[in-house]
Order: structure tokens, then C-alpha cells, then sequence
């Protein structure tokens, strides 16, 4: 489902806070959603290849979002981007809504995965990159985007482990960190991936413009991976 014409104007970056804002109750995670506006924003705006016309397209882009338990602001994008209609938003976490307090692939148009646990997204994603290779499909990428906390998580280890030497190229990561990794990393989050053979990059995850430069950085035969700091959840 897309949007219907009375639903049909344009949204910008501007009017993600009124968006965010329609969506209200106790379970929000507000800080799990906010520290992910700016990326989320600059993919859809300017990264990624799908669109509410493109959903179904074997070529479109995918993007898988991790941090699915508090998606808030991945579902005012994807108001603001054409994919759900804003008039759902107001619903947000209840009994008969299809936005609830994590993704369902299965009614949230445009969600590529169900999420919210931590750890899964980027499992998948090597997954979904390595059935994207062997059906023949080059085009496509790979994006997904993960808490600095799912890296307390041996399953993610095992998929940056796996996905360097395997050479994923088509194979994106967003880290968004902010600071609530329960365990330190010698040399900081970027270097997990430097160690497994991966392109990496870390910025201002507030900053569109370094954000931009960073997704779009080339990364020849390796898969390629962007730390975006933003304030600590705490602060």
C-alpha cells in the first residue's frame, strides 16, 4: 500500500519532529529513534534505490533496519518518503495498528525484516547479499543499520567476521553509536570491522553532508561499513 492522493504532498527533513510527534505512548525508546533520524533521513533522501513504486523490483536496494525497537523515526521517513500513509502514525503501538513497537516485515510497507532484537539485522544482511550474489543480481545493495549496543552481540561478530573476507562490495553497515555498548572496543567501533577486512569510515551522525560523503565513499571488493556518533543516549 502507498499513499492515497489526500495523503499525496511533499514531506522534507523539516517536517520529520511534527511526524515523530503524531506518534505517542509509553513504549516509545524515544532516544533509540531519534539517534537514527539524521541517517535514516539522508538514505532515503539521497542513498537508496527503492521507492513505494519499486517495493516489489528484484533490482531495488535493501535496507534493513536493526534497530528496529524503536522505530519512530524510521516510520516518519517512510511517511515522509511516500511508503505509509501519515494518517497511520497516529496509531502508533496499538491493539489494531500495523506500526507497532518493533517493524513487521508483514505490515509496515516498505520493511524489509521484522526487527527489534538485538543482533539480527546484520546476520541477515550478509544472508540477503549472498542471495543477491547467487541469483546473479550485481545492481542491488545492501544496507542495515545497527546499534552500537548490538555489537555486544556474538552474532553480529561472526557477520563482520564472515562478510570481509568473502568480499560482500554490496554489503552497507550504519553504526549508530551512542555510547551505549556495554563492553569497550580496543581502538573503537571502526576497528572491529578494520580487523575483518572491511572499508570504514566514522562520522558526525548529525552531519548530512559528512553522512552523505561516507555512505557513497567507494569501497572496492570489500563491504563497507560507517560509525555515526551522535550525542550519548544518556546525555
Amino acid at each position: 500500500m502507498t499513499i492515497t492522493e489526500e495523503h499525496a504532498r511533499t514531506y522534507g527533513y523539516t517536517d520529520l519532529p511534527a511526524l515523530m510527534a503524531l506518534m505517542t505512548g509509553d513504549e516509545k525508546h524515544g532516544p533509540a529513534a531519534t539517534s537514527t533520524l539524521d541517517v535514516l533521513w539522508v538514505l532515503y533522501d539521497r542513498v537508496l534505490r527503492v521507492s513505494p513504486e519499486r517495493m516489489e523490483d528484484p533490482e531495488r536496494d535493501r535496507f534493513l533496519l536493526s534497530k528496529g525497537h524503536g522505530p519512530m523515526a524510521y516510520y516518519a521517513v517512510l511517511a515522509a518518503k511516500g511508503f505509509l500513509p501519515v494518517d497511520w502514525l497516529p496509531g502508533f503501538g496499538s491493539y489494531d495498528s500495523p506500526l507497532g513497537h518493533h517493524p513487521d516485515r508483514l505490515l509496515v510497507p516498505g520493511a524489509e525484516i521484522g526487527s527489534g532484537s538485538l543482533g539480527h539485522g546484520l546476520p541477515i544482511a550478509v544472508g540477503t547479499a549472498l542471495g543477491l550474489r547467487a541469483q546473479g543480481l550485481d545492481e542491488p545493495r545492501v544496507w542495515t543499520l545497527i546499534g552500537d549496543a548490538e555489537l555486544d552481540e556474538g552474532s553480529n561478530h561472526e557477520a563482520i567476521a564472515f562478510a570481509g573476507p568473502a568480499g560482500l562490495a554490496r554489503l552497507h553497515t550504519v553504526v549508530v553509536d551512542n555510547s551505549s555498548a556495554s563492553h569497550a572496543r580496543p581502538g573503537g567501533l571502526a576497528a572491529r570491522f578494520e580487523a575483518a577486512g572491511w572499508s570504514v569510515l566514522t562520522v558526525d551522525g548529525r552531519d548530512h553532508e559528512a553522512l552523505y560523503a561516507a555512505f557513497t565513499a567507494p569501497h572496492p571488493d570489500r563491504p563497507h561499513a560507517v560509525v555515526a556518533r551522535v550525542e550519548p543516549k544518556n546525555a
